[in-house]
């Protein structure tokens, strides 16, 4: 039974990180959305191919879409100096919460009551350092994070399952890589 007062806002990096718990969610009745917000992903032709596929899942579970703006230029802002910065370093904890933080003041201003996130599905990232951007962020929005599994109890291997069966779109990257002038937006 789910809770008719709730109403999610699901942050997704990408559909492969985000189809297992999207058709979870689907198929649970949960009062849901997804956002795609993710201004770390270049070049921008890359960005396109993960929010189209990212799409593309959502209709297939008939989950509305919803995407904001692609402000690169503020990410690299907040993120200049950790270029170098290894996976799970500094630069994605500064990522995720600029990420967060937009996505809660969406959704507090679009009347959803709490924001969850599948950035910490994929093996590459580490969860308890996004769930500690997302309760920073929280706690300076005034908004609600839900954490929702999306690595345990067969979640993985749903993952793994729905990426073949649908033929999507399988990124080698997290999203942030060196910029080539021309590349910009």
């Amino acid at each position: 039974m789910t809770d008719k007062t709730e109403k999610i806002l699901l942050l997704s990096c990408c559909a492969p990180c985000s189809c297992a718990v999207i058709k979870t969610l689907a198929e649970a009745g949960r009062d849901f959305a997804v956002m795609f917000y993710n201004p770390n992903i270049r070049p921008y032709a890359e960005y396109v191919k993960r929010r189209d596929e990212n799409e593309r899942v959502c209709k297939l579970y008939d989950v509305p879409f919803i995407e904001l703006e692609y402000d690169n230029k503020r990410w690299c802002e907040l993120t200049r100096g950790l270029e170098n910065e290894p996976e799970r370093g500094k630069r994605c904890s500064i990522c995720f919460y600029m990420r967060l933080k937009r996505a809660m003041e969406y959704a507090k201003a679009s009347g959803y009551t709490a924001v969850a996130s599948v950035l910490g599905v994929s093996r590459w990232k580490n969860l308890a350092q996004v769930n500690e951007a997302a309760y920073k962020a929280a706690a300076e929005t005034d908004f609600p994070y839900l954490e929702i599994e999306g690595r345990k109890h067969g979640m993985q291997e749903l993952r793994a399952a729905l990426i073949k069966e649908l033929n999507l779109y399988n990124q080698n990257y997290c999203g942030c890589k060196p910029l080539i002038k021309q590349e910009e937006k």
